[in-house]
């Protein structure tokens, strides 16, 4: 089961093919960004003194070069006396993410100069001092943290992946001591712009990092570069790129080196003296970006069950589904028929389904049992623990009643269950054998009375979880739906993890999973549609305290300092009644639960039972 998937790294792409330049440069770009799709756009200048009818021979040699490159989307081919004008007036139109162009010779045919082509371009831009090799085997990225280290990343991660090209990021840091100021300055803005890109290049694995120290950047850059394909960095290597010149170190780089370079300048540069990580961090977008395209799944990709079944068999895994509960006598029957049927009866998919219950005072868990489902009260289980409330306990306790090496969460309100929710989870965790965890996400209609309000849903998510996450998370920022009930993950991950025990569990588990093992460990599958029953707003604003808290909690053994105190863990709820307002104090403490792992009461469980035939 091959998945294709498009980078969405650089999304649009315009490269002007441009008569008088170089005419490999279009294919061998087309031959490099295949996947990407760019566009060509053919230009013929013609001198104001001549006639624009003597462009039409240039123009129909374009128009067959742009036809020859496979993998492009021709744009058309443009006659002009003044061709950077016309250029401008097709960005304008076109509105790509990022122009290419050959330099210096692709300026002097424009008749436009360096500092007029990136004072007026309103686009991100890259000039390619050529020949480009059509192999690339190894791309050199230097990363300073300026105002232009997100593009070249991305660039650089754009070209690996069409090409297979080994990507080494190199951060010169200089060893001459500032003896100024305004040198200080820039030294400390330098120093706190790298320390952002650090964050995004540990969460990639496969950017190879090389750091050095150097009295000399330039002559650093020019020694690795002898070793790479193909050379990229910004414009200018001060912090922010300002003024006429590419820099000195730049300028040295393009002279003295024998090998490609790429030259990359961003429309959006930082404020000039920006002394904070933003520089850096901005990078961050390359990494989420990078993760969504190549990370998220969809349930129909995974619906040929016999092909699962074979994965699943050739790798030896066995597969249990655990299912928390309270009271869900109502649908608690269909779920499990639905997955019962479907993928344990129809096609071994699924090894073990459990109930794990939080005390239901319904019938939810003799429904279960009669559908053949064993039940467990989660506050039964592990008793010289103690119990607690909570969905997390429950989910914490599961490990230890399951023995699948996958382990499977759906909740049981699900009205409208498919056995989607369930093989779209267990899809990406057997045709990736790299990731360890896997979330849900879905559309959530919101029901008012007898209203379906589509998308109406997962107003926790949007109001509380996503924002938390992207203040100080900003990895998990491309996690469409952190809070859903419908995720599971690889046993070998899922038992080293900390589980609290109520409303932040979800949260909690994103955040130690991220920490642990690193984002792309961390997958997303769209489910489609879900819908269940709404919860009061009440009760979500205490989600939303609970998930604050965890937040909180994670930060504080990350910075080892304590911010929550004694009387934050209380929440006052507003009760309104007709005559009057009231406050009602809600005791809500997020407590967390251990990795299973360390217990001896589940080490001694360890044993798997044979795998179903």
């Amino acid at each position: 089961m091959k998945l294709n998937r498009k980078s969405d790294l650089l999304r649009h792409i315009l490269v002007p093919v441009i008569d008088g330049c170089d005419m490999e440069l279009p294919r061998t770009l087309g031959h490099l960004l295949a996947g990407e799709q760019p566009q060509l756009l053919g230009i013929v200048p013609v001198d104001q003194n001549e006639s624009l009818s003597t462009g039409t021979a240039p123009a129909r040699q374009l128009r067959a070069v742009i036809r020859s490159v496979p993998g492009v989307q021709p744009l058309r081919t443009m006659v002009s006396h003044q061709p950077w004008q016309e250029l401008l007036a097709v960005v304008a139109d076109e509105e790509p993410d990022l122009l290419i162009l050959e330099y210096p010779t692709a300026l002097k045919k424009l008749g436009v100069s360096l500092d007029t082509l990136l004072r007026e371009l309103p686009c991100d831009v890259a000039l390619i001092r050529g020949p480009l090799p059509r192999k690339l085997s190894k791309i050199l990225v230097a990363l300073r943290g300026g105002p232009f280290a997100e593009l070249a990343l991305r660039l650089a991660l754009t070209l690996s992946r069409a090409s297979g090209a080994r990507v080494q990021s190199l951060h010169v840091r200089s060893t001459r001591k500032p003896d100024i100021p305004s040198a200080k300055r820039v030294a400390a803005q330098r120093d706190a712009a790298f320390r952002g890109l650090q964050r995004v290049l540990q969460n990639l694995p496969e950017v190879e990092q090389l750091q050095l120290q150097s009295s000399d950047p330039a002559l650093s850059i020019i020694r690795a570069s002898r070793r790479s394909s193909l050379t990229i960095l910004g414009v200018a290597a001060h912090f922010p790129a300002t003024g006429p010149s590419f820099g000195r170190t730049v300028q040295r780089v393009l002279s003295e080196s024998a090998g490609s370079v790429i030259l990359v300048r961003s429309s959006q540069p930082l404020p000039k003296g920006a002394l904070t990580e933003s520089a850096g961090s901005k990078a961050i977008s390359v990494l989420v970006d990078k993760w969504f395209a190549e990370n998220t799944y969809h349930a129909d990709e995974f619906s040929d069950l016999k092909q699962l079944v074979a994965l699943k068999e050739q790798q030896g895994l066995t597969i249990s589904l655990a299912m928390p509960s309270l009271n869900e006598e109502a649908t608690v029957g269909k779920v499990i028929r639905t997955v019962k049927t479907a993928l344990m009866e129809r096609v071994p998919l699924v090894d073990e389904i459990v109930l794990i219950d939080s005390g239901s005072t319904d019938r939810t868990r003799a429904i279960a049992e009669n559908l053949g489902v064993p039940s467990y009260v989660h506050q039964d289980l592990l008793p010289e623990h103690g119990a607690r409330r909570g969905k997390g306990e429950a989910l914490w306790k599961s490990l230890h009643v399951t023995r699948g090496d996958i382990l499977a969460w759906i909740d049981t309100d699900i009205v409208n269950i498919h056995p989607r929710f369930v093989y779209g989870l267990l899809g990406p965790l057997l045709v990736n054998p790299k990731l360890q965890f896997i979330k849900g996400f879905y559309r959530r209609p919101l029901r008012v009375g007898r209203q379906l309000t589509a998308g109406g849903g997962g107003r926790v998510t949007e109001l509380t979880a996503r924002p938390m996450l992207n203040l100080f998370y900003p990895e998990l920022s491309g996690v469409v739906q952190p809070l859903s009930g419908e995720y599971g993950g690889r046993r070998s991950a899922l038992e080293k993890l900390t589980f609290y025990s109520g409303y932040g569990v979800e949260t909690g588990l994103l955040i130690d999973m991220l920490e642990k093992f690193g984002l792309s460990a961390i997958g997303q599958t769209d489910l489609m549609e879900r819908i269940h029953h709404n919860q009061s707003l009440e009760a979500l604003s205490m989600m939303s305290f609970a998930i604050i808290q965890v937040v909180i909690h994670k930060l504080e053994a990350r910075k080892g300092i304590e911010l929550i105190e004694e009387v934050n863990k209380t929440m006052k709820l507003i009760h309104y009644t007709d005559e009057r307002f009231s406050l009602d104090v809600q005791e809500i403490n997020e407590q967390s639960r251990p990795p299973m792992i360390t217990l001896p009461e589940y080490k001694k469980a360890q044993p798997r039972p044979r795998k179903r035939r």
